[in-house]
């Protein structure tokens, strides 16, 4: 009975030990994944404070949620389930998918610049809405479907990184992702749009400091939005360069990821310091010139075919 006893305790012990290792692969897993989407996140990030923008004050923390809850539902009842039986029954298309979805980041990202140096006519025809709910009601419906769309990159570009994992794995660090992914979009995003009201309450205060602080968020505001814009459309334009040439790599043509890769090592062995930032940084840069090249090339087509059509380009 006693040997019994040890021999079962034994087993509990590596049952113990092989669940712990499981749960250590599933985080570094997850970690991986996470953060290959960077550069998505952050663009997600800098999109969504636009649709809070000009609504009422009260109304921006709960519009927010209804957002993010919107983006959780996207990612765990939609892609997630969508993201596995890929990966169970056609995993080939993935990679095509993610290069479809990279040439879309690089579009947006090389057509938010064509438009901010004067190109094209970007007017839209808007439909003015004066019930609050039913403009409530479009932003948070307009920035769930932006959202799709980014959390449809988040978890292909995560799914890409879990190859050959069990497919159970892969369903619990995609809903990992997800889950914190949104959480820590949603999150900046709250602080960012409520940081001019803090601002305004620490200006009104007696303490001379407070003031100061508080004036110096209300003044910092617009120019983080604005640097957030700036960095958003970077992140579009080298992400999705990065992952078509990635996908150019998968499918033998190596010749173009292989130049940035070299190009990026020489420069990282050529600086004294800093040698891993400065190979990242020239990878990007070589990214954003592949991202930069198709996004103006599909403008350019979209350009034409709209104007073939007798429409204006928007």
């Amino acid at each position: 009975m006693p040997g019994g006893l040890v021999a079962l305790l034994d087993d509990i012990a590596a049952l113990a030990k092989l669940a712990g290792a499981s749960l250590d692969d599933v985080s570094a897993a997850a970690v991986r994944a996470g953060t290959k989407s960077a550069g998505v996140v952050i663009d997600d990030t800098a999109v969504t404070p636009q649709y809070v923008h000009g609504l009422s004050p009260d109304r921006e923390l709960p519009i927010i949620g209804k957002i993010a809850l919107g983006s959780l539902k996207n990612k765990l009842i939609f892609l997630l389930p969508a993201a596995l039986v890929l990966s169970a029954f056609a995993p080939w298309a993935i990679t095509p998918i993610l290069m479809v979805g990279g040439a879309y980041l690089c579009f947006e990202g090389v057509e938010k610049v064509w438009h901010a140096l004067g190109g094209g006519d970007h007017a839209e025809a808007v439909v003015e809405i004066t019930d609050p709910k039913a403009l409530e009601d479009r932003q948070v419906s307009g920035a769930v479907r932006t959202d799709f769309i980014l959390s449809g990159e988040i978890m292909a570009i995560a799914l890409s990184d879990l190859e050959g994992e069990p497919l159970l794995t892969q369903g619990v660090v995609l809903a990992i992702v997800g889950i914190a992914i949104t959480i820590g979009v949603y999150g900046v995003v709250a602080l960012i749009v409520k940081m001019d009201d803090v601002g305004l309450r620490l200006a009104k205060s007696a303490s001379g400091a407070s003031q100061a602080v508080g004036r110096g968020l209300v003044a910092a505001m617009p120019k983080l939005l604005k640097a957030l814009s700036i960095i958003g459309t970077a992140a579009m334009i080298w992400v999705g360069g990065g992952i078509i040439a990635h996908g150019l790599d998968v499918f033998g043509l190596g010749a173009i990821p292989h130049a940035i890769e070299h190009a990026a090592e020489v420069a990282g062995a050529a600086t004294l310091v800093a040698h891993g930032a400065v190979h990242w940084l020239v990878g990007a840069i070589g990214a954003a010139i592949v991202g930069g090249i198709v996004g103006a090339v599909i403008v350019v087509g979209y350009q034409a075919y709209t104007r073939m059509r007798g429409g204006a380009a928007h």
